[in-house]
């Protein structure tokens, strides 16, 4: 299968280093629990963040005259080190301002010891701190990859946090937590990189110590520390270390170490004899330790610890999703030239392929020659009688990388036989462009002299089981085999729960072929116009399904009636007060819009039976506007007296009729192409114009509409279809 370069370089990444990223992940963990525990300590000064040197030094030295260094660690615990009064040595962290002794440091605990080496060398000395500089290095670009991903698969930044279609365990958290996580872990592998950098000196961290002009020296005016303005100026906070002088002459001096720069200070008169700032290097290797450690900070050393948590889990979810894939690749028995079926897949992360090579084990069983392969992979297929292209979309609205070449090759490799086909489309509501490339194949199919459509394009909401149950029914229906799917893809619907009376059935006259069957529910049955009427006509496995109006509270129905059809024969069959067992199905998907100003229906035939339920339900000021296409006045005499009482009713803002068998032979296309401004209108203003009828009509009318969408409106008819604006139920 075909992978996105950010997704090949993720996954390279990951494997190549998964070892190594395991090892220092448990360790950083364990490691960020050591800034805790010392922060524990209770060598910490209150209001330290308000002392400043001026405080602190004087009375230090005045206390302790064999002081010779002060150090403030990351904890801010104060730490003296010299001589006693007793002439031992001094090492203990004091209260800064009392001077009081609060504790010696206790000895490095052997274990944490153990897991630092472990952490930064592997034990290996320098070669193994190489190893772990690259290792991190390789978490920074698994970092960046898995950030594109996540930016590909929500199209764009402004959509980076927003919801996320949950395919499985796996899949879900890897991206949830990925995008939680992703800063912290960004930070852990950037600071490791620049720490390893800067170890090798690859960065330069060295600096010009400070210069002192003896010399230069004064030794008056003599001042009392206290008023020396650089000690008071400096809070101690700001301090790393000081050295105090070794003695009163005014050659010995102050060394002070702050955050950004060392300088050496005056022991009587407080001048500051020189300073040197530290260049930005040595500032960043400072920076990257504290936060590659959380030694500052107890909440993020936590963070820092959840993190590397986080990378266990995504190594684990990474390779489950991996093993997933490659689950669902392809096995094919037969070639793409002996092949009869064939399945082409567009898929990003390869999860649509089980669904294909489901269809492709029910298929080979029954003695068919199958062939699954990617819709880049698309050629000649000689002796194909079916494709069936079952499509994701990928980003914003695009093809999945393993579709981008079907275009052209779709243009490249005419089939040499009529074939016919059929397009699913898995999406999810929650993203604007929904399913918006299967309807791109759709119309570039629909275009091909070889191609016939066998079914309407099916659309998959969130890998629904109803939703492809649905597709799979009605295809094995048309194609003539059967399907059994496991029930892990798709829910058996052959139960019929709810009871309806017949309670008119109109007969045919010689002028049409088309009658009208009323049903009234038995019992309470919420149902739309649009939804579909299930029946089982020979009380077996074979279904027919008819899309339904709801009129008066009754289901309705207009049914052409087909010589030897196993449905249309069986519906006609039935008596007033005649009862049948069937199912009533949501199709959501061709409801009548609530929220829309303005909508366009286009028919032809029995398939104007929706739309006369949708208006009769419309409650809403919403201006429809009725096309319906028949052979002549006399076919259209089933539907006239409920048309003229809507538009009477003021429920239709307009009505045009095209006539194909006499007249001037007008289609709905030709009343479309002519009022080409009420269809751009109704596009441009949020409106929606909705198909239901033959398969033949809706070629048609999706190609006029294809052409006023691409020069009229510069966006193309699946752009629309994908955001909910034109709807079509075909047959």
């Amino acid at each position: 299968m075909t992978i996105s370069i950010w997704r090949y370089s993720h996954l390279a990444l990951a494997v190549s280093s998964f070892i190594l990223l395991t090892l220092a992940s448990i360790t950083g963990i364990i490691l960020a629990f050591k800034p805790i525990q010392e922060k524990l300590q209770p060598y910490r000064t209150e209001s330290f963040e308000n002392i400043s040197l001026a405080e602190v030094i004087p009375q230090l030295r005045k206390q302790y005259p064999g002081v010779s260094n002060l150090s403030v660690d990351a904890n801010q615990f104060v730490l003296i080190k010299g001589m006693d009064q007793d002439g031992e040595n001094l090492l203990a962290y004091v209260n800064p301002t009392t001077g009081a002794l609060l504790g010696e440091p206790e000895a490095p605990s052997e274990f944490f010891e153990w897991v630092t080496a472990l952490h930064r060398s592997l034990f290996l000395h320098e070669t193994g701190r190489f190893f772990i500089g690259l290792t991190s290095f390789l978490l920074l670009l698994i970092t960046i990859s898995g950030a594109a991903l996540v930016v590909q698969r929500q199209r764009g930044w402004k959509r980076f946090f927003t919801s996320i279609v949950r395919e499985n365990f796996a899949q879900y958290y890897h991206v949830v937590w990925g995008r939680l996580s992703l800063l912290p872990i960004c930070i852990i592998a950037l600071t490791g990189t620049y720490l390893s950098l800067a170890r090798f000196q690859l960065i330069d961290t060295a600096y010009i110590l400070p210069d002192v002009d003896y010399d230069s020296i004064q030794d008056e005016p003599a001042l009392d520390p206290t008023l020396f303005e650089i000690f008071t100026k400096t809070p101690l906070a700001d301090l790393q270390s000081i050295d105090f002088p070794f003695s009163d002459d005014v050659e010995d001096y102050y060394t002070l170490k702050l955050k950004d720069r060392e300088l050496n200070v005056n022991q009587v008169t407080g001048e500051v004899l020189s300073e040197v700032r530290y260049p930005m290097s040595v500032i960043l290797t400072e920076l990257s330790l504290d936060l590659h450690t959380g030694k500052t900070n107890s909440l993020w050393a936590i963070l820092l610890a959840l993190a590397s948590g986080n990378i266990l889990f995504f190594i684990y979810s990474g390779f489950a999703i991996t093993i997933k894939r490659r689950a669902g690749r392809v096995r094919n028995k037969h070639t793409p030239r002996e092949s009869e079926y064939i399945l082409l897949v567009g898929s990003e992360n390869g999860s649509t392929f089980r669904f294909a090579n489901a269809i492709q084990e029910q298929l080979i069983a029954q003695g068919k020659k199958v062939y699954v392969s990617e819709l880049n992979n698309y050629q000649a297929f000689p002796r194909a009688k079916h494709i069936v292209v079952l499509t994701a979309t990928y980003g914003l609205g695009n093809p999945p990388t393993n579709s981008l070449q079907f275009a052209a090759k779709l243009a490249q490799y005419p089939q040499a036989q009529s074939v016919s086909y059929s397009v699913v489309g898995f999406g999810s509501h929650a993203y604007p462009d929904f399913c918006k490339f299967a309807f791109e194949v759709d119309h570039l199919l629909s275009r091909q002299e070889w191609a016939v459509p066998l079914v309407e394009i099916q659309t998959v909401h969130d890998k629904s089981p109803d939703e492809f149950g649905h597709w799979a029914g009605v295809w094995a229906q048309h194609a003539a085999v059967s399907l059994t799917l496991p029930a892990s893809l798709m829910t058996t619907r052959q139960d019929r729960p709810h009871t309806l009376v017949v309670t008119e059935r109109t007969t045919l006259s010689e002028t049409h072929d088309a009658f009208r069957v009323r049903l009234r529910p038995q019992h309470g049955l919420t149902y739309r116009s649009g939804d579909l009427l299930s029946v089982y006509p020979a009380d077996d496995h074979r279904e027919r399904q008819y899309s339904i109006g709801k009129v008066a509270g009754e289901v309705q129905l207009s049914v052409k009636l087909h010589p030897g059809g196993l449905g249309s024969e069986y519906l006609y069959a039935l008596q007033p007060g005649d009862s049948i067992t069937a199912r009533i199905d949501e199709n959501p998907h061709f409801h009548f819009p609530q929220k829309a100003q303005q909508v366009l229906m286009v028919s032809n035939g029995t398939g104007i039976a929706p739309f006369l339920g949708m208006i009769d339900e419309c409650t809403s000021d919403t201006n429809i506007y009725l096309y319906c296409g028949f052979r002549d006045h006399a076919s259209f005499s089933l539907y006239r007296a409920s048309v003229e009482d809507y538009v009477e009713q003021g429920k239709l803002s307009g009505f045009q009729l095209a006539r194909s068998r006499e007249d001037n032979r007008y289609y709905v296309k030709d009343l479309l192409q002519r009022d080409e401004s009420l269809v751009i209108e109704t596009l441009e203003g949020g409106g929606v114009i909705m198909l239901c009828g033959s398969l033949d009509m809706q070629k048609d009318v999706v190609e006029l509409l294809e052409t006023i969408c691409q020069h009229r409106l510069h966006k193309s008819v699946s752009y629309y279809q994908s955001h909910g604006q034109i709807l079509m139920d075909c047959y």
